[in-house]
């Protein structure tokens, strides 16, 4: 009788009861009728237990950064590097959209933070330019799903916690598809140019744009010493002594500036600010993998110092934030943790009827009955994934399906990172998929246009979504290239 515990939840789902409540009546009212009354207690003591978890914390932090940074003015920053990188095009401030939801999904990992922030911003600024407000809220709606992909990303801590995978094995993992679907949305604005009229190219002005004193040596600093890090870390040193390690790394930072000084001249003094401007925000996905995969700290850590990051960068080097203004950031960060954490406990409370009911069993009987051929399975499961995403959130979807799916495609000689990304990069695209999908209400709520318009105009740029999900799906190096070279996958 348990089996039927998916059948109610979805019918719970179509009746509006809120996705909390249906993950824990549905499974409730079922282990009542079978006179599993003990097992009701478990099912409810396990929302806690489901929050209970330091691997979690590192969403709240995370929320908490993308506050910080939104509020501190980093938006705007980014939005103006992506001009000026990509504004001169034709469908400039479209093109801007996708490139600004890539840098910013570096800071937020999420996809409604990124078209509440982006969205507020870019749909009235593309609207007065001459696009049509549905297409202006379409793309955003559709960049915005980048957010999950580019680390940091909530969904893959939720997976990684679910399934016992390794966080930053993970969020390298979804560097190269997210930025597959940002250069495909870019290409679908390109060859959509003519057909929805977009305007013509012509030089992005930017007038008042100037740096503090201590905005201008900090940006100096950090581009020099990435650089020099990147050149360094590409040397054969091997074993050698702490003194020339030191010396190199020097060497690397003097070569770096001479690279600085060689391309200053061929660049405005207007670019070079607009660019000094985006340099200490862009530093956040730097300092958060640069320090998880040098092993200086865990992923949850990683989150709180890039708290303490934007809040130093807002309050001390950017001062576009003062004290006054954290409590409602704080109170902001944490409503919407909130939510995700509660989504996470009911959807653990969840599992634990999934175990009891033998549904895992039981589906992968019937998936194996339908072909052993892996590759066939694995587009059964996209259609699948698909579907699902169109009506749950990635969340709870991935704390449901994830322990009855990743077995089965792992035993199948499916790598269990990859399968990850599949997973997460379908469920996430579901974000803006019709009918339910949460960011076009958040792109209708931000744009004022309804969501049905939105739905419509969106349908090409899911369809570039749709084919970057297979590609990932069936080239696996796509994927898997950059955790295998960094050592964090076989």
């Amino acid at each position: 009788m348990l089996i039927w515990f998916l059948p109610l939840f979805l019918l719970f789902l179509l009746i509006g009861l809120p996705v909390f409540f249906g993950l824990l009546a549905a499974p409730g009212i079922l282990l009542y009728l079978n006179g599993q009354e003990r097992d009701i207690t478990l099912l409810y003591r396990n929302v806690y237990n489901g929050m209970d978890s330091f691997p979690l914390m590192a969403i709240p932090f995370f929320m908490l950064a993308g506050e910080l940074m939104n509020k501190g003015g980093i938006t705007i920053r980014l939005v103006q590097f992506s001009q000026a990188l990509m504004g001169h095009l034709r469908g400039g401030l479209a093109q801007v959209n996708v490139l600004s939801s890539i840098l910013f999904a570096g800071l937020s990992g999420s996809a409604v933070a990124d078209t509440s922030a982006l969205g507020s911003m870019l749909v009235p600024a593309m609207e007065k330019e001459g696009y049509t407000r549905r297409y202006a809220a379409a793309i955003t709606a559709a960049s915005s799903v980048i957010g999950p992909i580019i680390p940091p990303s909530g969904i893959m801590i939720i997976y990684a916690y679910v399934m016992g995978e390794s966080v930053a094995a993970l969020f390298l993992a979804g560097i190269v598809p997210g930025i597959l679907v940002g250069v495909g949305l870019m290409v679908m604005i390109r060859l959509t140019a003519d057909r929805y009229d977009l305007p013509a190219a012509h030089k992005v002005q930017f007038d008042g744009v100037e740096l503090s004193p201590m905005e201008r040596w900090v940006s100096w600093a950090l581009v020099r010493l990435n650089i020099g890090l990147l050149l360094w870390a590409f040397l054969p040193l091997g074993d050698t002594t702490p003194l020339i390690l030191w010396g190199t790394f020097a060497g690397a930072v003097v070569v770096a500036h001479a690279l600085m000084l060689a391309l200053r001249t061929q660049v405005s003094s207007e670019f070079r600010t607009i660019c000094k401007r985006a340099i200490v925000p862009l530093q956040t996905p730097v300092l958060i993998l640069g320090g998880i995969l040098g092993g200086v700290f865990t992923p949850t850590e990683a989150a709180a110092v890039a708290v303490a990051y934007a809040v130093f960068v807002a309050l001390f080097v950017l001062r576009t934030m003062s004290l006054k203004d954290l409590p409602d950031i704080l109170s902001r960060a944490g409503l919407t943790s909130a939510v995700v954490l509660l989504l996470v406990g009911a959807a653990m409370a969840f599992k634990t009827v999934v175990s009891l009911s033998y549904a895992p069993q039981i589906l992968a009987d019937f998936i194996l009955t339908l072909s052993e051929n892996p590759l066939i399975l694995l587009f059964l499961i996209n259609l699948l994934l698909f579907v699902v995403g169109m009506f749950l959130d990635a969340g709870p979807a991935i704390i449901i399906l994830g322990p009855i799916l990743g077995p089965i495609f792992v035993d199948l000689g499916v790598d269990p990172i990859h399968f990850a990304i599949i997973m997460s990069v379908n469920l996430t695209v579901g974000l803006a998929t019709p009918p339910m999908g949460l960011v076009l209400f958040v792109a209708a709520a931000v744009s004022r246009e309804k969501v049905e318009t939105i739905a419509k105009a969106i349908l090409p740029f899911l369809a570039i979504e749709i084919a970057v999900i297979f590609l990932i799906t069936y080239v696996p190096a796509i994927s898997m290239t950059i955790p295998r070279l960094t050592g964090f996958a076989n």
